[in-house]
């Protein structure tokens, strides 16, 4: 018969052993990539951006998944640079399928005591749609308007 104090000191062994198997199974887990998954498979988009033809200097692009056309899952987006913008370099790529697309522009001009400050807007949001392919892909997007009277006034 295995005494109390016996059958404690073998519960405290296993509890003992416990921690190391789960550690062994989290770093296997993550050797293995299970912790990589964010989703489902995303796809690189890029391309330009202009307003009145010229590069948009600094923004956001966004793409959201159009949900009224049966489209599911995260959103993409990356920030636009001197007319240029990329999910692989500074964003999250898109499901594919059709999505609406939310332009941010900004004169690039920092403003004086403002924190990550892109600058004045150039134009009001901006909406879209559009079907990307399930692969990457390169989509341009030429923002309709003209330039406001404050983002064309000298200093800003």
């Amino acid at each position: 018969m295995i005494s109390s104090t016996e059958r404690a000191a073998g519960r405290g062994g296993a509890a003992c052993r416990r921690p190391v198997l789960v550690s062994a199974l989290v770093v296997s887990c993550f050797l293995a990539g299970c912790g990589r998954g964010d989703g489902p498979r995303r796809f690189e988009v890029s391309g330009k951006v202009t307003f009145d033809d010229m590069p948009v200097p600094a923004g956001r692009i966004q793409f959201e998944p159009d949900t009224s056309k049966a489209n599911k899952g995260p959103a993409g987006y990356a920030r636009i640079k001197d007319g240029t913008y990329s999910t692989q370099q500074t964003g999250k790529g898109t499901v594919g399928g059709p999505h609406v697309v939310v332009i941010l522009g900004f004169d690039g001009k920092p403003r004086p005591g403002v924190e990550l400050d892109s600058g004045t807007p150039m134009f009001p949001e901006y909406r879209s749609t559009v079907d990307l392919p399930e692969e990457p892909t390169t989509k341009d997007f030429d923002v309709p308007g003209k330039k406001t009277e404050h983002s064309t006034s000298p200093g800003g």
